[in-house]
Order: C-alpha cells, then structure tokens, then sequence
C-alpha cells in the first residue's frame, strides 16, 4: 500500500546561517510574509554548483532515515567544509522579513535588499523605501518587480555571476497615490503587471510604462488581487467583505461580487486550476479563521466551507493548481495544513497536518519544475523561521525508480505565449506545457526584453568555474546517503517531526479534471466528508452551575447512556448530578439534587446493562455503586447501593465488562486491577505487575482479555481468568504525561494514545498477538497538553479523539493494515470543550445518515454533536454506512459463567427503519463497498 509522506526536517539549519543543501530547477516560488496582504514570489534556480565544492557529495535535504516511531534524522547535520555554506547574513532575519529568491539569496529586511552572490559576499540593494510586497516573472528568473511606500512599483534586473548588483532599477512604474500593497505578474503574458494600492487596482502593460486600465468599485483597502491560472480574470479581496471578480478587457468594473467572509480582517485569495474556482481565506463572525471554496458561475454563496479555529493570525493559502492540494498556513504559528481542492464534489478534504519545529514567517510552494518527480515528490512547501528555511516535503513513495505520469501531468513552461499588446487584444493564448520527465529537460530559457541584461564589465574577473548540473538533484534517488530506507508508516494527518502521513483524498492528476487521490493511493475513506453538527438548542441542557473541571486525566469527566448523564460538581463531599437526556432546557438557578459520593470523584461509570446504576470511584479508594430511579433523581441520595473496598490506594478508572452482567473492573494507585461481582459484592481476581501509574484499561471486544498503558512505558495485556500476570508486554508511548488504551479492527488490534519524548500527542497502532515487536504505525497529531480520549465505533471502525481544554475532535478511520489510518473531516467548535463522550449506536438518527452521536460538555451547558455522512440519496437506508449492530444493551454472559470460563459473543440487530429499502438493492442507490460485508443479523 503506497502513502503520500511529509517529511519535515526539523531542526536545524539555524543561528544565522542558512544551507541549502538541494538543487533546484524551476519557476515562480510564492513566499507569504508578516506584512499585511502580501505575497512574494521567488524563483529558484540550479545552484547546487555554487553552494557546495566540486569534490563534495550531494545531500539532499528532502529524504530522510525515519525510524519505527516515525522520527525523522536530519540528514544535513553534518561537519560541512565552510566552502559549503552561504554568507552569513547581517542584519538577522526580523519576524516579518523574507527571503524571497534563493538563487541570489535576496532578502528584505526593512527597507534593504541583501543579495547573497556566487561567491558568498553580501550586497546591498535601496529600493528608497520600505519593501511591501514582490513579485519574480514567471518567465524571466532574473527580474523582479518590487512595490513600496515611497508608492512606486519598481523592476530589477537581477546580475549574472561577474557583474555588479544594480543601483537602480531598470523600470519604474506610478507614483500611486497611496504605497503598493499588492502586485503579481501576468501567468501567460511578459510585461503585464496587476498592482494594488489604496483602493484602486491597475493592470499595467510595463514596457510602455502605463496603465492599460484601473479597476473600480473598491470601497476600502484591497487586501489581495490574483491572477485566474489562465490571466483572464482577476479577483480582489477588500476590507469591505467583498470578493469581487473582474475581466479586466472587457470592463474596469466587477463583473460579479459576493460577501466572502463576515469579518473584514486580512482575506487572501487563490485560483484553482479552473478558471471558475477559487479558494478564500479570512474570518468569520465569530472570529474563527476558515476556508471557502467559490464557483464563479454560482457566485452568491460558497460552494463548500471549512471552519479551522479561533486565531488572530491570517491564513495564507498556497494552492498547487495541477494537483489540487492546498497548503495552508498560518503566520506566527508552527503547524501546516494540506486540504484536496475538489469542486466537482464540491470539498475540502483534509490530506494531512505537519507540525514544524519553528515558528512560520513565511510559506512558499517550491515550484513543480523543481520537484524530485524520480522519488515521487508531489509537492514540497518551504517554510520561512525566524532564522531558518526548512523544506517540508510531500511524495507518494513508489517501489519502482521510474517516472510516474499519472502523478505529474505537463506543467506550464517558462516561455510566455503572448505580449501585452495581443492579451488586450484579446488573446488567450496559453503557456506551453513542458514534461517533468528527467529526459526532457533542461527547459528552454527567456530573458524578457523589459530590462535588458547589462553588459558584463571588460575589467570584471570571469566567474569561478563550476561542474556542469545535467541532472538536477531533485531527480536523484531520495534515500541515497542514508543508512535506511523511508519509513512505509502511513498515515493521515500529522507527518512532519512526527511521522509520514497517507493521504485520504486528493486531486493529483492527468486532467484539468483532476483524478483524485483514491485511483493513485488506494483506498480512502468513505467517511471522509463526515460533518459534525451541533444540534439546535433546544436539545441542549444549559445552566449547568458548579461544575467540576479538575477530574484526573484518567477520567473522561463525565459519563453517559442513553437515558442520562452523571456529572461531578465542584462542591465538597464528591457530589454528582444527574441529568435526564429526555428533559433538556434551562436547569434551574436552585442547586440540584445529587449523589453524595462521600469522597472526591476520581472516575465514573454506568453499567451498560442497567441504565439506572452508576459505578463511582472515589479518592477514599472505595467504589459506590449508585441506583438512580426510574423517573430520574428527584431528590439527594446518601446511601449508595452498595460499596466494594479492597483498593488500598484512589481509584484510576473503572470499565464494566462488555458482555458479562454484573463485571467490573478497577485500577488504582495501589498498581493493581481489580475485578469485581457485582452481584456478590466482592473481588474476585487481582492483576499484577505494573511497576508505575496505570493510565487505562480496556476490556476487548470479546470481553476475553484486558489492556492496559502504565507510567512505566509499557503496555499490556492480560488474560485475567488464566492468571495474574500480563500475557503480553510491548513499548507504549515514551511520553510519560498520559495515555488511554482501546481495542480496534474486531479486537485485531490495540489503539493507543499518547506523547512521544516531546510532548506531542500521537496514536499509535499495535497488533494485539505480537505486542512485543512494537507499533505497527505511529500518526503524530499536534502539541497540546491533553490527552487524547479516544471514542471508538466498531460498526465503522471511525475512532473519534478529542481533549479536555481542545476546541477540536479528530476522526479516523482505522484500518489492520497499510495505510492503517484513514483521515476524515475533523469537527471543530469556537470555544474549548470539558468532555467529549459518544453515545449508543441507537441514539443515531438514520435517516440523516447520521453515524455517530457525541455529547460536548461545556463550561457551563451540555450539546449533542451529530456526525453525518453527505449523501444524495437519503431515501433509501444506507446499508454500507449501517451494518448490524451489536445488542451492547443486553448481557451475554452471567458474572458467575464468566468467571467459570464460559465466553459468548452478542446478538446483532439491523438498524434499518421501517419502510426504508436498502441502497444497495436499489438502482442507483449507493452501493456497499467491496470487503465490508454486512453481519447477518441475529433477531
């Protein structure tokens, strides 16, 4: 099974000297920077000959030695001779400078251009003013546009190697009445310029020096302008909310304009590889940051939208438009994201997230041309630190070196199909297309004629000789100069530092209609369009005083069932309010009846065969099993069913056996688990050999065996009829701040979550006979200091993960073999969340194609959450979103045949409503996928 792998090696090109240990050949790269609505491009060429001696081995910096846990080496720490290195450059990089071309290491830092030369000298460009945004031609590698507040835009002419850096610019276009914020390059023609300044939008035709036209109907500051792919239209994002569309030939008014965000705080914009797509970034009402994806022909409202999180920071988009993955990033932040850009669906699918090493100051998409197409390199992003460049790199590993064509299509060349008189003409000539096969290249040349090249000097020395570059770096084989091969981890979500990440949809391919991901990778979820709702207020139970935040991190923090909720309060004797899930609204402003627990709360149960009784582990070591009636707690109880004492230390958690009545199960302080007889009220196994806090116990699906994550770094496995010891042992997480433990895939495999030596929370995936061997996959997810509490759903093998303190719920779909982790859309909500908890498989409204149902505990209400799959054909059930399931209300197995030997396995029932007909015997309804047979249902 193949994946697409991140890979970011993190740490350190660092201090102040930067190393760029790869060759590059290409185009336009778009760096996104700290200064307001700009973006600058850079062209990267190959210097690979300029940075490192003749005598000295390529490294290239994108492979990597990943080890089990997915960690990757950096494979550029090395005693490099100083001839290998670039100038250092002085003054340091400032949180909102750029390197925006890294042929010439230009950078701007104030209001000065640092040119790194050949020969590793630093040089100083004035371009009067302080820099507010730039632009290298997509044709010329060696002209660059620069905008400024002394309100000019300005052209350079970038030196050959041997002659002197230039010390004015070739072309200067206005003054503007205001400074340029924004300019971008025609992408088809040489010599049109579209430029932003204020309110007012030019294209230029910059040979002649003036504006073709201006664009009007801007009400306020224009915080973006982009060229569509094919530089028909342009679209602005303003201040005043609006996204406006022009065609700047046939009017210099918008043809069309719609609200796009609620909030008027910096919107970016991005065309996709159609000239009726685009994608906005910006903030909505509630000041979360989000993600729209527009059809020009539908204009009055998005096609789809994407809700991230609640950040001051803007999100840059970087879309790659021949493969339909969006990068987005947000500055000041350490994190990147990669969405699959899918209009026909429409969607924004989540690929994966990649957790830098460094604060982001900048993104840039390295351009296709420069791409290693022989190791598969999709798509590569640099990220600009405050003293560093780091390449973080996509690919789609592949057994045989070869060049793949349905993963890299003909790019644009470098050669424009027009000039600016015959685009306003009305031409709408393309560039030309060029292969990225390795045998195709080099690429013609073209050197624009709007600054001509300076002569070179007759007194300049004649540049160092370097060897020849006919094959580029990129194409050479990735692993070579490592002592292993690429990790084959696959996964979803967080690659970077933490691992390699597969790829639950995309749209790589051949088309501008873009075959996606699925045909290329294999497999991908079929609940990857999952959304989550919360539903209406009125199922909502509000008013909740009292709570009590501090539970141990064992704890989930609140339990349910299908009738009720038990939550601990804050107040002194460990008390615990019962809710009916049937009354919800405003609870009164008068303390409600509780339970009386006697000592503080440390965990909670309810038996899953009797809805009316609650297990309550106490700090005073004991566990209180509690009845509630029928018709709910109408008022407090002090006097619990019954009490089971036998711990000598508090309680950790307690778990009821999945099919035996009247079974339960303790951990506590005192490193042993405990099994209980409900029925007579005593202990009837103890299990031994934690050396360290027991973090969770799990029953599996059987009920046959009990796992368990500790402190002391292992997990393990018993079998608790057959003896006290553990039967199996293996390597848990090596963070010691929390984990939590479930069985998954029918009890083929364990999931655990945890930290790694970092602190960064990951799952990791075990096979449940061969512990000892360690994980079968690791996906590293974000840096956050709660645990994960995983919430698993064996109909659809979807595990939900979430927090306490998180504000969003991760979702996977889990798999016994490669790529093990299937990505869906994760759920996010404005405020964080105390709990997060997933109801019975009943409670789930069909019809909606609703597959799970979640309850959210706030701060001060608690809301349903519902997870549904889009589907067209809601009529009709869907058979392979609703397997049968199993009857977990009812008990299997007596505790006294349990603990006799006997074991059983739970009767299935159909979820199908009355009236409804299956999809799959319909024609035209959604058909069951292949390898997911529906269990015979046992009435």
């Amino acid at each position: 099974m193949v994946s697409v792998q991140c890979e970011n090696p993190c740490g350190p090109i660092t201090g102040l000297v930067l190393m760029f240990i790869h060759a590059f050949a290409g185009r336009a790269l778009h760096w996104a920077l700290d200064m307001g609505p700009m973006q600058v491009l850079g062209n990267l060429r190959n210097f690979l000959p300029v940075i490192m001696p003749p005598d000295a081995r390529p490294l290239p910096i994108l492979g990597g030695v990943h080890h089990r846990r997915g960690f990757p080496e950096v494979p550029f720490l090395m005693d490099l001779p100083p001839a290998t290195m670039w100038a250092e450059l002085s003054p340091p990089l400032k949180p909102w400078a750029v390197v925006p071309h890294l042929g010439e290491i230009p950078y701007w830092a104030g209001n000065k251009v640092l040119v790194s030369s050949r020969q590793a000298c630093v040089s100083h460009c004035s371009p009067v003013d302080l820099v507010t945004d730039l632009d290298f031609s997509p044709f010329d590698d060696f002209l660059l546009a620069t905008g400024s507040a002394d309100r000019t835009v300005k052209l350079w002419r970038l030196p050959a190697p041997g002659q002197a850096l230039p010390s004015v610019p070739g072309l200067v276009l206005g003054p503007e009445p205001v400074q340029v914020e924004v300019l971008q390059f025609h992408p088809a023609a040489d010599g049109v310029l579209v430029s932003a300044a204020g309110t007012a939008v030019k294209v230029w035709d910059v040979a002649k020096q003036q504006a073709l036209t201006e664009l009007a109907a801007h009400a306020d500051l224009v915080q973006g302008a982009v060229w569509s792919w094919d530089g028909a239209l342009v679209g602005t994002m303003c201040k005043d909310k609006q996204l406006r569309i022009f065609d700047p030939r046939a009017k210099p008014g918008a043809s069309q304009s719609t609200e796009a965000h609620k909030n008027s705080k910096d919107g970016r914009l991005a065309w996709t590889g159609t000239q009726e797509h685009l994608v906005s970034t910006g903030f909505n009402q509630m000041r979360e940051r989000e993600v729209k994806l527009w059809d020009t022909r539908h204009f009055s409202s998005a096609l789809t939208s994407l809700s991230l999180d609640t950040s001051p920071r803007s999100v840059l988009p970087l879309l790659d438009s021949d493969s339909g993955l969006l990068i987005l990033a947000g500055k000041g932040e350490s994190q990147l994201y990669c969405y699959d850009v899918a209009p026909q669906q429409p969607a924004l699918s989540p690929v994966t997230q990649c957790i830098l090493e460094n604060v982001l100051r900048g993104a840039a998409l390295v351009p296709r041309r420069a791409l290693a197409v022989m190791g598969c390199e999709v798509l590569r992003v640099l990220q600009l630190s405050d003293t560093a460049i780091v390449p973080v790199s996509y690919h789609v590993p592949r057994k045989a070196v070869e060049f793949h064509e349905d993963l890299f299509p003909d790019t644009a060349g470098c050669v424009p199909a027009s000039d600016p008189h015959a685009w306003w003409a009305g031409s709408n000539q393309q560039v030309r297309k060029v292969s990225l096969h390795p045998a195709h290249r080099p690429y013609p040349s073209f050197t624009s004629c709007l600054v001509p090249p300076a002569e070179p000097s007759p007194d300049a020395a004649p540049p160092a000789a370097t060897p020849p570059a006919e094959t580029p770096v990129g194409d050479a084989d990735p692993s070579e100069g490592f002592s292993s091969p690429l990790s084959s981890l696959t996964s979803p979500s967080t690659p970077s530092s933490l691992g390699p990440s597969l790829s639950s949809t995309s749209g790589i391919g051949t088309s501008p209609s873009q075959r996606s991901l699925q045909s290329l990778l294999g497999p991908s979820s079929k609940f990857r369009h999952a959304q989550g709702t919360v539903l209406h207020r009125d199922s909502h139970i509000t008013n909740l005083k009292g709570l009590n935040l501090t539970t141990p991190g064992e704890s989930d923090g609140f339990c349910a069932n299908r009738l009720r909720v038990a939550v601990p309060l804050l107040s002194s004797g460990g008390q615990v309010a019962v809710l009916e899930l049937q009354k919800p609204g405003r609870l009164p402003d008068t303390a409600l009846p509780t339970l009386q627990n006697g000592a503080a709360v440390m965990d909670l149960a309810w038996d899953p065969f009797d809805p009316h009784r609650l297990a309550v582990g106490g700090e005073d070591a004991r566990i209180r099993l509690w009845r509630v009636p029928p018709e709910g707690l109408q008022e407090m109880l002090t006097t619990p069913e019954a009490v089971l004492t036998g711990h000598t230390e508090k309680i950790y958690s307690l778990r009821f056996h999945p099919l035996a009545a009247d079974v339960l199960a303790s951990s506590s302080y005192d490193l042993t688990i405990r099994i209980w007889d409900l029925q007579a009220g005593a202990e009837q196994l103890r299990l031994q050999g934690h050396r360290d806090q027991i973090f969770s116990l799990a029953w599996s699906p059987d009920g046959q065996h009990l796992a368990t994550v500790c402190k002391d770094g292992y997990l393990r496995v018993y079998e608790p009829r057959g003896g006290p010891e553990p039967v199996q042992e293996g390597p848990g997480p090596e963070g010691a701040r929390g984990a939590r433990v479930v069985w998954v895939c029918d009890g083929h495999c364990l999931l655990v979550s945890g930290f790694d030596s970092r602190s960064e929370r990951q799952l990791l995936l075990y096979p449940t006979e061969a512990l000892a061997g360690g994980p079968l996959a690791v996906l590293g997810l974000d840096v956050a200091p709660s645990t994960l509490l995983p919430s698993y759903d064996p109909d659809t093998s979807l595990v939900l993960l979430t927090g306490k303190g998180d504000t969003r719920v991760f979702l996977y779909e889990l798999l016994p073999e490669a790529p093990f982790f299937l990505e869906c859309n994760s759920f996010t909500s404005p405020d964080p969340h105390k709990g997060f908890i997933l109801l019975p498989k009943t409670e789930c409204d069909v019809r909606e194609v609703e597959f799970a149902r979640c309850l959210r505990l706030r701060q001060t209400s608690l809301e349903p959450v519902a997870f549904r799959l889009p589907r067209v054909r809601k009529e009709f059930f869907q058979d392979d979103v609703f397997p049968d399931t199993a009857v977990s209300w009812e008990p299997v197995l007596s505790a006294s045949a349990w603990l006799g030997g006997a074991n059983g396995q739970p009767r299935l029932i159909s979820l199908q409503p009355p009236g409804m007909t299956p999809a799959a015997k319909c024609h035209g309804g959604q058909a069951r996928e292949p390898g997911r047979p529906t269990p015979p249902g046992l009435l």
